[in-house]
């Protein structure tokens, strides 16, 4: 199982970990209550050290993103983060994913590492 750079942090922290995509992640802190309303109150934060990324550049990015995805993409500000699916024409997700604004035209595209390799052939 391989860890990513914040494995010792999420263990140090008392996070429970499990194995998740090859990796050890941590799955829950303090409870499943208590952690939503963290996030609903205050902040969340996910590791995505253990994702893949492509990156989506040149004056054709936009609209291949528009096309491939569920939200507006054009809506991102330089700095701003996106969450949303890759959804697969027949009404199902082939994978949920973050797009992250960096600059004009370059997106940054995480995705689940499970379907790396079927999103490549697609």
């Amino acid at each position: 199982m391989k860890n990513t750079p914040f494995t010792q942090n999420h263990i140090e922290l008392g996070a429970k970990m499990v194995e998740f995509a090859g990796y050890n992640m941590p799955v829950q802190y303090s409870g499943l209550v208590d952690e939503h309303l963290a996030v609903r109150n205050a902040i969340g934060v996910f590791d995505v050290s253990h994702m893949g990324e492509f990156w989506a550049k040149g004056p054709k990015a936009l609209e291949f993103l528009q096309r491939v995805t569920t939200n507006d993409v054009s809506a991102l500000v330089d700095g701003q983060v996106q969450y949303t699916c890759l959804p697969n024409g027949k009404g199902g997700i082939v994978t949920i994913c973050l797009f992250i604004a960096l600059k004009p035209m370059n997106i940054l595209w995480f995705r689940t590492l499970q379907i790396s390799k079927k999103i490549l052939r697609t």
